[in-house]
């Protein structure tokens, strides 16, 4: 820490106080040290495949060979010098470019792939596609998650708006024999989660933290006795929903690499392409977002200008919980086909750290919850290539990858002002 001081007058002396923050130079030496003993010390003398296509794309794209030792020494290589060159620009008072981090991490992996799977072929578009359709709940839930908090309302409580919206959309979608039915009604199911919330934190003024700590536990148990008390006893005519089928865009899903990862989803996935837009326009270009934040970060500026804060926050954070819904639909509609017993399985934890990773920002923090369904979906596909990797390891690795964001390794995160304070008029 370096401390500066400036005079502004005769009699006048201001202090500058600049901190220097060390972690990302720190980061990269451990994962350049990490890199040689593994991507070098380890590594099999033998090249790695990456196929970008699949044999339903309109072209197909070459396999690229990757030698796993020479690779190894040049990701060692670039951690170390990324490592030294952010060291140079933090000791000059700078700050480190963000792409430079983002290069370094994108290296990184590719480093490690081409050790895990060396004398193998990975296909990238397959691991892509399964991390995308893992990612779907913390994208929905994430997006709850900012809403809320932007609001001023900490949203502990999205594991049990993806739990309530898994279980009355197998329940709904199972009676109906509709799909789409069961995805409204795990949208209202999420609602009325962040209406117990929203009760509680904000007109009874209890520990915003506490009450979704709480909600968590009731909705798992309840959910959890519902299914082992009424589910179980009837599963085809209560636990037997009718999901989405896949659908194929015409020629978009031809384009290699892009096209079986983005184009060829079922609906809730166009859906969340949809949303995501929305919230990420709104939140800062309409008069909506702009009473949104300003309740998150000076709600009684937002009172004395006649915005009724606990109104827009009651509302904003039941729209919260409805897109939270949608994602536990998702789980039970599109990826297990029924409901299990606390079948989210901690999804919402890692959304709330998608949050705080992605900065309340919509798009980092659908980008964040995007990295961790990538980490989730790593195990499987090196299972599948036979990896020396210990598949406890790849288990452990999205929650690695969720500690590392809450801790703050990959920069500051400051959340809105007001969030997490109830609001008392007057």
């Amino acid at each position: 820490m370096t401390v500066t001081k400036t005079s502004e007058g005769p009699g006048r002396t201001d202090s500058k106080i600049q901190r220097r923050s060390w972690k990302l130079p720190i980061a990269f030496a451990l994962v350049s040290l990490i890199s040689g003993v593994l991507f070098i010390g380890f590594a099999e003398d033998a090249p790695t495949g990456f196929d970008l296509s699949t044999s339903t794309d309109l072209f197909r794209l070459p396999v690229i060979q990757l030698p796993a030792l020479a690779t190894g020494v040049i990701v060692t290589i670039v951690m170390a010098l990324i490592a030294v060159g952010s060291a140079f620009v933090i000791s000059q008072n700078r700050t480190v470019p963000t792409w430079i981090p983002i290069l370094g991490a994108v290296v990184a992996l590719a480093g490690f792939l081409t050790w895990a799977a060396a004398d193998e072929t990975l296909r990238v578009p397959e691991l892509f596609a399964g991390a995308l359709v893992l990612a779907v709940p913390l994208v929905f839930g994430a997006l709850g998650g900012v809403i809320s908090e932007r609001a001023g309302v900490v949203n502990i409580a999205i594991e049990a708006q993806l739990l309530a919206g898994a279980f009355v959309s197998a329940v709904v979608g199972t009676i109906t024999s509709s799909p789409f039915v069961g995805l409204l009604a795990a949208a209202v199911a999420g609602m009325l989660v962040s209406f117990l919330l929203s009760v509680f934190a904000i007109k009874y003024l209890v520990n915003q933290i506490i009450v979704g700590v709480v909600i968590n536990v009731l909705v798992s148990g309840l959910t959890g006795f519902l299914y082992s008390q009424w589910l179980t006893e009837s599963p085809e005519q209560l636990n037997n929903p009718e999901g989405f089928s896949v659908i194929a865009i015409p020629i978009l899903s031809g384009i290699p690499l892009i096209g079986p990862v983005f184009f060829k989803q079922t609906f809730i996935v166009y859906l969340l392409y949809v949303i995501v837009a929305v919230v990420a326009f709104a939140l800062y270009r309409t008069r909506w977002g702009l009473r949104l934040r300003a309740v998150g970060e000076h709600p009684k500026a937002a009172d004395t200008v006649g915005i009724n804060v606990k109104l827009t926050r009651f509302w904003n954070v039941a729209l919260a919980g409805a897109i939270a819904g949608l994602g536990g639909a998702f789980i039970t509609l599109s990826q297990t086909g029924q409901f299990g017993k606390d079948v989210t399985a901690g999804a919402g934890f890692i959304a709330l750290a998608a949050v705080i990773f992605g900065r309340w920002d919509p798009i980092k923090a659908t980008l964040a919850a995007l990295l961790f369904g990538f980490a989730s979906n790593l195990q499987n596909a090196l299972s599948v290539v036979g990896s020396p990797v210990p598949s406890e390891f790849m288990l452990m690795l999205p929650y690695v990858v969720t500690i590392i964001a809450v801790a703050g390794l990959v920069g500051k995160s400051r959340p809105p002002a007001a969030s997490g304070t109830p609001y008392i008029k007057g």
